[in-house]
């Protein structure tokens, strides 16, 4: 799932390499920790949040299989 996000933020940034993904796992839930450079902030998440909102659908679809709810956080 990292290198899924990783894939997907990756072309949509100017700066690549600052892009970096933690994993927090807990007993119902894995969260994954966004984290880029804060001049793509704005890329990241897209007018209204729409960048945000279709990378997180993709995710969640990816992950629906998992038995434990997935959650994507993103920060600078």
């Amino acid at each position: 799932m990292k290198e899924l996000i990783e894939t997907i933020v990756k072309p949509l940034v100017d700066f690549p390499e600052d892009v970096q993904v933690d994993v927090l796992e807990e007993d119902h839930r894995v969260t994954y920790q966004l984290s880029v450079n804060k001049n793509d902030m704005g890329k990241v998440i897209g007018k209204q949040g729409r960048v945000a909102k279709a990378i997180r659908t993709v995710v969640y679809a990816a992950g629906s299989s998992q038995q434990k709810k997935i959650f994507l956080e993103i920060s600078e």
